[in-house]
């Protein structure tokens, strides 16, 4: 095959479009992967508009798994007929932030099929910025796994946001038998930070969404863990004044919260979750809310808490899933709600946006 289909995205366009074009040849150190999952994130389209995308046209998507086609011939590490996902992160693995398992940090960072974060040059970004939206896919041998047998290509394609949440879990730096807010908690991020949870000590969870209808379908990914939920919609008209989402955490825990893995892309349940923390306790955003925290800099100091952010895993994180996924410790092929064709990408990423339905995570099988 010379040709293949593929979602791109092009200048002067907020719109995914469909293109054939040529299926790229690996180079020396190159593996070509025939893709059969291909991860949907509506916060791509959001980074399209803003201009993070550097090169256009591209084909987009940072999460892909399949099976490999060819491969270059320096390449030892994985043969052709090999199930494989891909690690979508490009950075440079030399910097101090690489080598202490700090990958996102780095000044190259960016992703295939995705965004690129610094003003440095990425000469990885600017040779590997097509990503998995596409009937194949090329990237640098040492940016493959090894897929479990038993673990489907769709699971595959979703490693990389079930590594994110283990990232944002490390971070909260949880006590065992903790109390854990999630916020967004029927997103994509939000079931699997619920799946990963009991993997993390946490022993009662209170999941913040807009929907009540919506957070009680997610109940059953607790797994055991105590779970409490509170529906935005069901709070007084005011409570976006009248601090009532702190409020509403602080009834079902008195003491407060021990983290907080916030989610929130816009408004102010970011920093009402924040006021609801315990001593001592911990807030991790990764919503990307631009919405300005109004706390004193004195009740952080006076509360002891902690403000982290962080915008991807690491290789770590993946592999550790990986890993969770390979002894039965992680059951995630029910967090895999919507499957679309390739043909049918544009209106996909149209309903995650748009959110009319539940979606907790979607793929795309070209």
């Amino acid at each position: 095959m010379t040709a293949m289909l593929a979602a791109r995205a092009q200048q002067g366009s907020d719109a995914l479009h469909l293109h054939k074009i040529a299926v790229p040849e690996p180079g020396p150190t190159e593996v070509l992967i025939r893709v059969a999952a291909a991860g949907l994130a509506p916060g791509m389209m959001t980074l399209l508009a803003q201009g993070a995308f550097r090169h256009l046209p591209t084909t987009l998507g940072h999460e892909a798994a399949g099976t490999v086609a060819a491969v270059g011939a320096e390449v030892t590490t994985v043969a052709p007929g090999a199930r494989v996902r891909v690690h979508p992160n490009l950075n440079c693995l030399t910097c101090g932030h690489c080598r202490s398992d700090r990958d996102m940090m780095c000044s190259q960072q960016a992703m295939i099929g995705h965004a690129a974060f610094g003003d440095v040059p990425m000469p990885l970004y600017e040779r590997y910025h097509d990503g998995g939206l596409a009937e194949y896919l090329r990237v640098p041998h040492w940016l493959v796994d090894p897929l479990p047998g038993h673990v489907s290509f769709d699971v595959g394609a979703k490693v990389h946001d079930l590594a994110n949440a283990v990232r944002a879990l490390k971070c909260a730096e949880l006590p065992l038998g903790a109390t854990l807010v999630v916020t967004a908690a029927t997103g994509t991020m939000g079931t699997a930070t619920i799946s990963l949870a009991r993997h993390f000590g946490v022993s009662r969870l209170i999941l913040v969404g807009r929907s009540a209808e919506r957070l009680d379908a997610v109940r059953g990914l607790a797994d055991g863990v105590e779970t409490h939920t509170v529906a935005l919609e069901e709070l007084p008209p005011n409570w976006p004044a009248e601090r009532g989402l702190t409020r509403a955490i602080r009834a079902l825990a008195p003491h407060g919260a021990d983290a907080v893995v916030d989610y929130i892309p816009d408004g102010p349940a970011t920093v009402q979750a924040l006021a609801s923390l315990a001593t001592g306790g911990t807030l991790v955003h990764m919503g990307a809310n631009r919405t300005p925290l109004t706390v004193p800099p004195a009740a952080v100091m006076v509360n002891c808490w902690r403000v982290v952010g962080t915008r991807s895993c690491t290789r770590t994180d993946a592999q550790e899933v990986l890993d969770l996924l390979a002894r039965g410790g992680l059951r995630a092929e029910g967090l895999i709600t919507h499957r679309y064709p390739l043909t049918e990408a544009h209106e996909a990423v149209a309903a995650l946006q748009s959110r009319t339905e539940p979606i907790w995570m979607a793929v795309v099988n070209p």
